[in-house]
């Protein structure tokens, strides 16, 4: 079934404040004409399902495609429809070729712009916050079929530096996202396509002073907005108590007293097993308390135990509700302990450890004497060899005296 050929061309006006305004005109052989005042279009073309991506002709014929195209164009393809974005686009009339629908019309519209709630100035580490942003035209959320559900929208948090830091800083700060979502209805996207972003942020950067920068980054839809929010320490502080065969574990939840109202605290914490069997407690603050204790008992499986949880309060000066959540985390559970046989193992264990130093002071005597020794041998046979080598010399030397004295001969007187 063919549907309408349609090209909405988003203009956003460099007047502030301007009224939107509207205007629509039928295609002639799928032509349509921008005026030299327009300086980013947006055309949207419906084809045939499953048909090939059109072909965009500029007024002086260079061809634009799918997968070939300048920096200033911006292409979204999907089954049945083209998103383009050009900025700057070349006054004149353009045309699309493909197997586009027989019907179409274009829509020039002015003030095109991103709303979105504003962050709260005191936000807390560990905190998680429900927020939404709308792309907006003419004071109404933009809705375009199939598309607004391929629209990417973050939120990106850099840590605010001041200006002497900056001077002193070698290393700018990292810009971090801590929200990427779609209108897609999934989450807490009540629905899909309707033009209303929403998500689920977990604050878990660190404590500072941040910029907050939200944009739609897909290349069609370029806007954003930005604010300044500070990100206090979490109000919340949880404490495990493990107990034995008398008595359960005990989960601790306390809020900060000057910061989470009274009575406020509601808890709800489950526990997995060894067995993969799974417990949930939820637990509510006492009137003026701002403590909340979870109890499991008849829990003694020994094993490895897993644990996590939310956390939901109130503060107390703007009274805005807060949502954390608790990590997952671990304990182990073991058999009791026979002290007797407990005992004995550790005197075996002392008693080997007292002989192993015994062989070992044994054997270094002995290596100590098998040393001594041999450097005596060797001191010894050194000294023989000195000596008698002296000796031969000696030796040598008086035969050499000797034999160089003239002969002597005795004569007796007759």
């Amino acid at each position: 079934m063919q549907r309408i050929i349609l090209a909405i061309a988003l203009w956003l006006s460099l007047m502030v404040g301007a009224f939107a305004n509207e205007s629509s005109m039928s295609f002639l052989d799928n032509r349509f004409r921008v005026d030299e005042t327009v300086e980013r279009i947006t055309f949207l073309v419906y084809r045939e399902d499953n048909s090939k991506p059109v072909t965009l002709v500029r007024p002086d014929g260079k061809k634009y495609y799918a997968w070939r195209h300048p920096e200033n164009v911006n292409w979204i393809e999907e089954p049945t429809v083209d998103v383009i974005s050009i900025e700057h686009p070349m006054p004149g009339p353009w045309q699309a070729i493909g197997k586009v629908t027989p019907k179409n019309n274009i829509q020039i519209i002015s003030q095109l712009s991103l709303q979105a709630d504003t962050l709260p100035q005191r936000i807390y580490q560990g905190e998680k916050l429900k927020f939404t942003a709308r792309l907006m035209t003419d004071n109404e959320p933009l809705i375009v079929e199939n598309i607004l559900d391929r629209v990417n929208l973050r939120v990106v948090v850099t840590r605010y530096l001041e200006q002497q830091e900056v001077a002193n800083s070698k290393v700018k700060p990292v810009p971090i996202v801590i929200g990427e979502f779609l209108d897609d209805g999934q989450g807490l996207d009540e629905r899909s396509g309707d033009g209303i972003f929403t998500v689920e942020l977990p604050i878990a950067i660190e404590p500072g002073k941040y910029h907050v920068r939200i944009t739609t980054g897909n290349g069609v839809f370029l806007r954003a907005l930005e604010q300044e929010v500070f990100i206090y320490p979490t109000p919340i502080v949880s404490r495990f108590f493990q107990g034995d065969e008398s008595e359960p574990h005990q989960i601790i939840i306390r809020g900060e007293p000057a910061t989470i109202e009274e009575g406020s605290l509601a808890t709800s914490i489950s526990l997995r097993s060894p067995d993969d069997s799974e417990l949930v407690v939820q637990q509510q603050a006492r009137a003026g308390t701002t403590e909340v204790t979870s109890e499991f008992q008849d829990l003694h499986q020994m094993g490895t135990y897993y644990w996590k949880g939310h956390v939901y309060a109130t503060e107390a000066v703007t009274n805005r509700a807060l949502v954390f959540d608790l990590p997952e985390r671990t304990f182990s559970v073991v058999g009791a302990i026979d002290l007797e046989s407990a005992e004995k193992m550790q005197a075996a264990a002392r008693e080997a450890r007292k002989k192993a130093e015994q062989e070992a002071q044994v054997l270094a005597h002995r290596q100590k004497v098998r040393f001594n020794a041999m450097v005596a041998i060797a001191v010894g046979n050194i000294a023989l060899i000195i000596i008698g080598g002296l000796i031969w010399w000696v030796v040598r030397r008086k035969r050499a005296i000797r034999a160089s004295l003239p002969e002597m001969q005795l004569k007796m007187p007759g």
